[in-house]
């Protein structure tokens, strides 16, 4: 296994680009491909879930140009139509290509099979395939119920209004929304809380970016028109909101550094890890195209953080470095995830000596008693498990294995950390 050893990090100072946002970039490549017209995307996240994306949709029949700076994409006008042939979708361990495109490809016209690695085949996509399956849609389980692999074969709605729970992940929601206008108006009812709200807003934001017209009662339900999708022309993918709360915190520890991608105006709803952070004590100023964070004190903190899961999980190794413990509430959304990361942040943060309690949904941690030992950290195959427990060099010197694994979202986040770092 391949073992990566981080020096203490003494202080952090420096500018940072972000790549693009995973979230948008396949949103984007998905809906360009859907769209009437050719679509140029400018700052698509290279990266293995993309890959994916681009993977899958090339398969389906998708003109597709890729440069180092844009992709271009020919779109469909319409749903994919791939004839009679059965066609098999490797899609990794990416949730955001997998949850989209079983809706999508359910009102398509063709039998596909949709697969993944053996961690996604463990990751629930059931509310999704039932609220599929109410439609008249043919979803069927090839091997344990409520999870892929898939077959999906293609075929028009008998109905066009929906119910679903929203309180497992909001990928569900997200998928039967950008699917609306492939099956020609749909309403959407959301049972229970919907969880991770911002990253609904982020989708609703680009569909009618390219054509469609969403009306909503808040989060409990939503109307999609039966409008086709339409290129915009050209769409600029902003930097990855989640990725930037790694340089922020490090920043908000030890020093002070620039983060460009994104701004004053980010639609990701990720970017509220900063105001976090300003709860916390951290200075952060916010500019057109990027933010500045810099040290002060950071106090302990007890916050909800339902509506950002991903960007929570940055605060675990920073309760390394704040007056009083740090509770993180509402998130049993992690134990579906890459990997169970309650419980991997559980098992990695004790090796710390760190006291941490957790349950179903929350993960409290309290530094004051930790020892001072060299820590080698497993990853769990999870890219920000990987990411998270690099911010602990900031204390001491540590290992990671498999530091590879964060080019499922940003394979040079370790470059990246380097150049700031001193």
């Amino acid at each position: 296994m391949n073992i990566l050893t981080l020096n203490k990090i003494n202080s952090i100072s420096g500018k940072v680009t972000l790549p693009g946002s995973k979230s948008l970039s396949n949103r984007a490549l998905l809906l360009a491909a859907l769209a009437q017209g050719k679509t140029r995307l400018v700052n698509v996240l290279e990266s293995d879930d993309t890959a994916c994306m681009l993977r899958a949709l090339a398969q389906l029949g998708v003109k597709l140009s890729s440069q180092r700076s844009y992709v271009d994409v020919q779109g469909l006008g319409g749903a994919f139509n791939v004839g009679l042939d059965r066609i098999t979708v490797d899609l990794g361990n990416a949730g955001t290509a997998m949850r989209p495109l079983c809706a999508a490809l359910a009102c398509s016209e063709g039998c596909f099979v949709l697969t993944g690695e053996e961690r996604m085949q463990e990751r629930p996509i059931g509310p999704l395939t039932e609220a599929l399956r109410e439609l008249g849609l043919n979803v069927e389980y090839l091997n344990n119920p409520g999870f892929p692999p898939l077959q999906v074969w293609g075929q028009q709605p008998s109905s066009h209004e929906v119910t679903i729970d929203g309180s497992v992940s909001s990928q569900f929601v997200t998928a039967l929304l950008m699917a609306g206008p492939l099956l020609h108006g749909l309403t959407i009812h959301v049972r229970g809380d919907l969880i991770s709200k911002p990253y609904v807003d982020l989708t609703i934001r680009l569909m009618e970016t390219f054509g469609a017209q969403v009306k909503r009662t808040g989060y409990s339900s939503f109307e999609v028109a039966d409008s086709p999708y339409v290129s915009p022309e050209t769409y600029f993918i902003e930097g990855d909101a989640s990725g930037a709360t790694y340089f922020a915190a490090a920043a908000a520890v030890a020093g002070e550094v620039e983060i460009f991608g994104i701004g004053s105006h980010t639609t990701q709803g990720d970017a509220g890890f900063l105001k976090v952070l300003e709860q916390m004590g951290a200075l952060v100023e916010y500019k057109e195209d990027s933010v500045v964070v810099r040290k002060h004190r950071l106090d302990g903190i007890e916050v909800d953080m339902n509506a950002m899961p991903d960007a929570a999980m940055t605060l675990v190794p920073l309760s390394m470095f704040t007056q009083g413990p740090v509770t993180i509430t509402n998130i049993a959304s992690w134990r579906v995830k890459e990997t169970d990361r309650i419980e991997a942040m559980v098992n990695e943060m004790s090796k710390l000596g760190v006291k941490v309690k957790s349950g179903k949904d929350f993960i409290s941690l309290d530094a004051s008693s930790r020892n001072s030992e060299e820590v080698e950290f497993a990853t769990y195959k999870d890219h920000r498990m990987a990411m998270c427990m690099s911010l602990i060099a900031l204390e001491r010197r540590i290992r990671i294995q498999d530091p590879d694994c964060v080019k499922k979202t940003f394979p040079n986040y370790f470059s990246l950390l380097q150049s700031i770092s001193h």
